[in-house]
C-alpha cells in the first residue's frame, strides 16, 4: 500500500496536535497545583514536560514531604485529584504523571534496578522469582527492566496484592 503526500503531511500534524493536547493538560494541571500550593502556603516550583506519551508535572521545593506522604500515598491521591481537574477542563481522561521532589523519579530508578537485578538472578539460577506486591505503575517499570534484560515477566495475584513473577528465558 502506497502512502500519499496527504498521509505524509497528516502524520506530523497529528503528532503536533497530540503534543499540544498534552502540553495543555500540563498547563491545566500546573494551574490547579499552583492554587493548591498557595492555599496550603507551600513553596514549590512547577516543571511541565511531555514524556512517554503523557503530560508530566513535577513539583520541587524545600520540604514537600507532606505532599508525598508515607510510601507516596498522598502523592497518588494528589495525582488523581489533578487528573480530575484536567478532566473537568478538557472532558477527556488524563494519564498525567505527577512527581513531587523527585519521589517518583527515584522510585523508578530503584524499581528498574530491582528488575535488572532480579532478571540477572533468574538468568543465573534458571528459577522463577516472585516479587512483593506493587502498584500497576511499579509493575510496569519492573516489566520493562526485565524485558530489557531479555527475560520474561508476568503479573500474578489480585489487586491490591498483584506482584511480578520474573521467569527464565526458556519458561
Amino acid at each position: 500500500m502506497e502512502s500519499t503526500e496527504e498521509d505524509e503531511a497528516a502524520a506530523p500534524a497529528a503528532e503536533n496536535d497530540r503534543v499540544a493536547r498534552l502540553e495543555q493538560e500540563g498547563d491545566i494541571a500546573a494551574d490547579y497545583l499552583e492554587e493548591l500550593l498557595d492555599i496550603a502556603d507551600l513553596d514549590g516550583d512547577l516543571d511541565i514536560d511531555v514524556e512517554a506519551d503523557r503530560a508530566a508535572v513535577s513539583i520541587v521545593g524545600a520540604d514537600l514531604s507532606q505532599l508525598v506522604g508515607q510510601d507516596g500515598k498522598v502523592l497518588e491521591a494528589l495525582q488523581e485529584l489533578t487528573r480530575l481537574a484536567v478532566y473537568r477542563e478538557t472532558g477527556e481522561r488524563s494519564r498525567l504523571m505527577l512527581d513531587v521532589s523527585g519521589f517518583r523519579a527515584d522510585k523508578r530508578t530503584r524499581l528498574s534496578q530491582l528488575g535488572a537485578d532480579t532478571a540477572a538472578r533468574v538468568a543465573e539460577s534458571g528459577e522463577p522469582v516472585s516479587l512483593e506486591p506493587m502498584s500497576p505503575f511499579e509493575r510496569k517499570i519492573v516489566h520493562d527492566a526485565v524485558a530489557a534484560a531479555g527475560l520474561r515477566s508476568e503479573s500474578a495475584g489480585v489487586e491490591p496484592r498483584r506482584y511480578v513473577v520474573v521467569l527464565p528465558a526458556d519458561a
